[in-house]
C-alpha cells in the first residue's frame, strides 16, 4: 500500500511540475505588458539618478515597455523605499536605484521606517559600483594619505573636513576613515554634495571623501587632488590612484553602489526576467561606456551577491553611525 501511495505521488508530481514550469514561463512571456514605475530615492540630476536613467534606456528597449523614473526623496531614502516595499508585488513598481543610502536611512530614522530593509525587498542585481574618492584642496601640502594623517595627528581638530550633511554617505565615510586612521578632524556638514565640494575647491574646507561620479571631473580639471579611493582594489576608472588600504589605513572599504530591487513577494519568474534583463543591459557596449563616463564601474551581480553587499554595508555604516555619535530616531 505504501509503495502504491509513493507511486501515485510520484506520478502526480510528474504531472504538476511541468504545469508549474509552464505557468512560470507564461508569466515571464506575459511580463511586462504595461509601463513599469522605477522609484529612485534621489533627486533628479544626481549621479545616482543619472546612472538609473542610463540603465532605464536599455532595459526599456529589451523589455518592450517603458520604465518610468519616479524620483521620491526624503528621510535618507526611506520614503522611496517604503513606496516600493508596500506596493503590489507584480513587477510594476521597482526600486530602480537601490543605493548604499538604503542601508543608512533605516538605521538613522528608525521611527519613520515602516518596512524591513532585508525581508521586504528582493535584490535583483547591482548594476554599478562607485568608489569613494578622498580628495584635498590642491593648495594643501598633502600629496599622500600618510601626509594627511601626519598633519591631522600634529594638529588635532584643526583640519576642516566637509561632507554633504550629517548622516549622509560622505559624512559616514569620512567618520569611518578618521576612526580607523586614529585622527581627530572637524567634520563640517553642508547642504548637499555640491556645496561640500564647492567648499573644498574654495579652500573653505581642506578635505572630503565623495563618490567618484561627483568628483572626478574636478580632479581632472585640477580643482581638487585625489589622494586615494575607498575600494578594496584600485578602481578601473582611475587605476593610477591608490586605495586607502594600500595607503596605510588597513581594513578601510567605502564604496557606493546602485542596483535594482523588487518587493520581496514578487514572483520568481518576474525576478528572473528582471535579472536577465539587467545582465543583458550591462553587457551592452553603449550602456557600459556611458556608465564609465559617469565614473561608475558597470557590472551585473547575482541576487545573492547583491544581498551580501547590502549586509556588509549595513554593518559597516552601522559602525560609522555609532562612532559618529549621531542620534537615531
Amino acid at each position: 500500500m505504501k509503495s502504491q501511495r509513493f507511486l501515485a505521488a510520484t506520478l502526480l508530481a510528474a504531472v504538476l511540475v511541468p504545469g508549474v514550469e509552464a505557468l512560470a514561463q507564461a508569466t515571464r512571456n506575459d511580463y511586462p505588458n504595461r509601463p513599469i514605475r522605477l522609484v529612485v530615492a534621489q533627486s533628479p540630476g544626481s549621479s545616482i539618478d543619472a546612472m538609473g536613467r542610463v540603465v532605464v534606456t536599455k532595459m526599456s528597449e529589451l523589455l518592450g515597455e517603458q520604465l518610468v523614473v519616479d524620483n521620491r526623496t526624503g528621510a535618507g531614502g526611506t520614503i522611496g523605499a517604503a513606496i516600493v516595499a508596500h506596493s503590489e508585488p507584480d513587477g510594476y513598481t521597482l526600486f530602480g536605484v537601490a543605493t548604499a543610502s538604503q542601508v543608512i536611512g533605516p538605521q538613522l530614522y528608525k521611527k519613520l521606517v515602516t518596512y524591513d530593509p532585508f525581508t521586504d525587498f528582493a535584490p535583483i542585481s547591482m548594476f554599478a559600483v562607485t568608489d569613494n574618492v578622498l580628495v584635498v584642496n590642491p593648495a594643501t601640502p598633502f600629496k599622500t594619505v600618510k601626509d594627511l594623517i601626519a598633519y591631522a595627528k600634529s594638529n588635532p581638530g584643526k583640519l576642516n573636513w566637509s561632507n554633504a550633511g550629517a548622516g549622509f554617505q560622505s559624512h559616514l565615510a569620512g567618520v569611518l576613515f578618521t576612526h580607523k586612521a586614529g585622527i581627530e578632524v572637524l567634520h563640517v556638514p553642508y547642504r548637499g554634495a555640491g556645496a561640500s565640494l564647492t567648499a573644498a575647491i574654495a579652500g573653505e574646507s581642506l578635505v572630503t571623501i565623495v563618490p567618484a561620479p561627483s568628483v572626478m571631473g574636478h580632479v581632472r580639471a585640477g580643482l581638487l587632488r585625489a589622494l586615494a579611493t575607498g575600494g578594496d582594489k584600485r578602481s578601473p576608472m582611475a587605476p593610477e590612484i591608490p586605495t586607502i588600504i594600500e595607503s596605510g589605513v588597513p581594513g578601510y572599504v567605502s564604496t557606493g553602489w546602485a542596483g535594482l530591487a523588487a518587493p520581496s513577494k514578487t514572483s520568481r519568474a518576474i525576478q528572473a526576467k528582471l535579472y536577465d534583463t539587467v545582465v543583458k543591459t550591462m553587457r551592452d557596449r553603449d550602456t557600459r561606456a556611458t556608465m564609465s563616463k559617469l565614473g561608475a564601474e558597470p557590472m551585473a551581480t547575482t541576487p545573492a551577491e547583491f544581498a551580501a553587499v547590502i549586509k556588509r554595508d549595513w554593518n559597516a555604516f552601522g559602525d560609522a553611525i555609532r562612532v559618529s555619535g549621531l542620534t537615531t530616531n
